[in-house]
């Protein structure tokens, strides 16, 4: 696995043992930053990665000319191959790294920016992007009109009617993966 482009591209990122967590694919990474640079959504912006896994989307946006990103993941193991891949990238001061459900996340402090940009690719088929959605914007870790990108099963639905779902203007398929751009 690899950050696939901007100033970081190429650069090897340290994957899992086992299959705890499943990392999202160089391939659909490589699409997803080719639909948000095209819609000028990444540089400078402060993502938060809310199932950060390897960090690697979150990792990627900082390549890409994000300002910062914030991980947050409730495995410590998680938490930490983002930390050591934040590391090993030379950007780990540019994150910030919470051991946190993100579906019952805490108020968020007054040191750390709201996020403009959301990564949200729990694991599947547990109805857990709608109820962290909820958590983070309730807990004042969502700036107004902030763009989230959504990893989900194929057959999941991710509604428009979702209160806190303002638009989606992007929902594409690969094979058995969904990706759903909105703004929340």
């Amino acid at each position: 696995m690899r950050i696939t482009g901007g100033k970081l591209g190429g650069r090897k990122l340290s994957t899992p043992k086992g299959r705890d967590i499943r990392p999202t694919t160089d391939k659909i990474r490589l699409a997803v930053f080719n639909m948000l640079n095209s819609r000028g959504m990444v540089n400078g912006a402060v993502v938060l990665d809310a199932f950060c896994g390897t960090g690697a989307l979150g990792l990627e946006a900082i390549s890409h000319g994000a300002k910062s990103s914030i991980f947050i993941d409730k495995d410590i193991k998680s938490l930490n191959l983002a930390k050591e891949n934040s590391d090993n990238l030379g950007v780990f001061n540019e994150c910030i790294f919470i051991k946190k459900d993100s579906t019952k996340i805490h108020k968020k402090p007054d040191n750390i920016e709201k996020a403009s940009l959301l990564f949200f690719d729990p694991p599947y088929k547990k109805g857990l992007v709608l109820p962290a959605i909820d958590s983070l914007k309730n807990s004042g870790w969502i700036s107004e009109d902030a763009f989230a990108v959504i990893e989900v099963e194929k057959e999941a639905d991710i509604s428009i009617e979702c209160k806190d779902i303002k638009d989606i203007s992007v929902e594409k398929l690969y094979g058995d993966i969904k990706i759903i751009i909105a703004v929340i």
